[in-house]
């Protein structure tokens, strides 16, 4: 077989040996039934972890985003959100679908979401425009580059909108722990809800996890059934993730420096692209280049597996099971690579 990297994503890492042994003496029970014991201990943990009262295992993080505006939205309700994040524009317009609700977007393209971009549709209401329901975030912000909230103005949104609930879309929440030295609670602490992904650099096989209030959880389970996402003996994934927790989250430092030496590379590679390695924040490096599909099908040719999410910006994702070996592959394979541009 030919060699490869794949940089496609962080969703592609392999369970780890503890994670499997784990999973192959999980003690299980009936999680439709609240009867899971391994469950409930991630759940429990989980929730302590992020300084939230509650918390649901689910089976993805679109399910968790969806479960949070359920339970915080009524349907014709106006979310505001940058027009960027994952629950606009990569979940298949499952908001709509499944909580019929509309967005009033703003620019995110440094991450982050102003406050004054905010304020003044929350303000809109005063001039017969439909209220403000919740405001969702990103953190960190996939498509700017997994850039990282800066905490003091995410608490000061927070603190500025009035009481209005606040989502943090936190499915790569550990890394922005990681890179910002603050621990999971404080990143949490401004937000009503908060949805983590454990199948992303923490390397579970699947699952993710929405935590907040008590009553809200409760109605948030209710919610995840009639999304399909009641489970039963799922504790064997369940402790996958618990390892995930306890083993995964400060090598997440080791991805953040392999991306910044990827973004040398293909700043090397693409000068014309503009990346500049020192604001790589976290695990992810993305940029726009008129060529992008073009250069990822090419570089795939040669075994550097990326992707796009717009048609002219290309993303790579540094994981667990990319080492420096496989660096120095890409490395070699960018310094000859010249894409017809």
């Amino acid at each position: 077989m030919t060699r490869h990297v794949d940089l496609r994503s962080d969703t592609v890492t392999q369970p780890t040996p503890e994670m499997r042994e784990a999973m192959a003496r999980a003690v299980v029970g009936d999680d439709g039934f609240g009867d899971d014991p391994t469950v409930r201990e991630l759940e429990e943990r989980f929730a302590t972890l992020l300084g939230k009262e509650a918390a649901i295992f689910v089976p993805s993080g679109v399910m968790a985003n969806q479960i949070a505006l359920r339970v915080l939205t009524r349907p014709g309700d106006v979310i505001v959100a940058g027009r960027h994040q994952h629950v606009v524009s990569f979940e298949m317009g499952a908001s709509a679908r499944n909580s019929s609700v509309q967005f009033a977007l703003v620019d995110d393209a440094s991450g982050e979401l102003a406050i004054e971009d905010v304020m003044d549709l929350i303000d809109a209401a005063t001039d017969h425009q439909v209220p403000v329901a919740m405001v969702a975030v990103e953190n960190t912000h996939m498509f700017s580059g997994g850039m990282v909230w800066n905490h003091d103005r995410l608490s000061a949104l927070a603190h500025a909108m009035g009481g209005r609930p606040l989502h943090l879309d936190g499915a790569r929440l550990f890394n922005a722990a990681v890179s910002s030295g603050r621990t999971p609670s404080e990143l949490a602490a401004p937000a009503t809800t908060v949805m983590a992904c454990l199948s992303k650099g923490l390397c579970a096989p699947v699952g993710s996890l929405l935590a907040g209030p008590a009553s809200l959880m409760a109605n948030g389970r209710i919610e995840r059934k009639r999304l399909g996402g009641a489970m039963r003996q799922v504790g064997i994934l369940a402790a996958a993730g618990l390892v995930a927790l306890d083993t995964m989250v400060d090598r997440l430092a080791q991805d953040h420096a392999r991306a910044r030496r990827l973004a040398e590379l293909l700043s090397a590679a693409f000068p014309e692209s503009g990346v500049d390695p020192t604001t790589v924040q976290t695990n992810i490096v993305s940029f726009n280049h008129p060529q992008a599909r073009q250069i990822v099908h090419e570089l795939k040719e040669r075994g550097v597996w990326g992707g796009t999410v717009a048609p002219r910006r290309v993303r790579f994702v540094t994981h667990a099971d990319v080492d420096d070996d496989d660096l120095d592959f890409v490395a070699d394979v960018l310094s000859s690579f010249t894409a017809d541009r």
